[in-house]
């Protein structure tokens, strides 16, 4: 799938998957920004997509930086729909306790992930069809 992008700022890295296979293509920095614990930042990343309809985008953490530096998503996955044209920005928050989270411009912050997403037409039913899990929710397995 050709998926265009738009650069919105002179430092801004056209997205590429690291590896080839790879389901996501990475986000970056434009900007120089340090995050404290417990903080929230807001990243631009200075593109914008075009995502074709029938398709969606999904922002998501990059493990590494949520891992070995409790930096993560505020909204993850975030969600990018096809017809939203701005720029994409990532809400960062760092979980770490006392830690702070450097990131350069040009770093890599988030990945973007393009899915199928079918048209669905909602209604009212007066039941559901039963299931094999029926209403079973929160821990319904067992011990997480």
């Amino acid at each position: 799938m050709d998926l265009p992008f738009q650069r919105l700022s002179e430092g801004a890295v056209l997205p590429q998957a690291a590896h080839p296979g790879d389901a996501g293509l990475d986000l970056r920095s434009t900007i120089d920004v340090k995050v404290g614990p417990g903080e929230r930042a807001m990243i631009p990343t200075g593109v914008a997509v075009a995502i074709p309809l029938g398709y969606a985008g999904l922002v998501l953490p990059r493990s590494g930086l949520a891992s070995k530096h409790g930096l993560t998503l505020a909204n993850a996955p975030g969600l990018i729909d096809a017809g939203y044209r701005g720029e994409l920005i990532c809400a960062v928050v760092n979980l770490d306790p006392s830690a702070p989270v450097a990131i350069a411009a040009g770093d890599r912050i988030a990945q973007l992930v393009i899915l199928a997403v079918p048209e669905v037409q909602p209604w009212w039913a007066e039941s559901l069809p039963d299931s094999a899990r029926g209403q079973g929710g929160f821990g319904s397995t067992g011990t997480s």
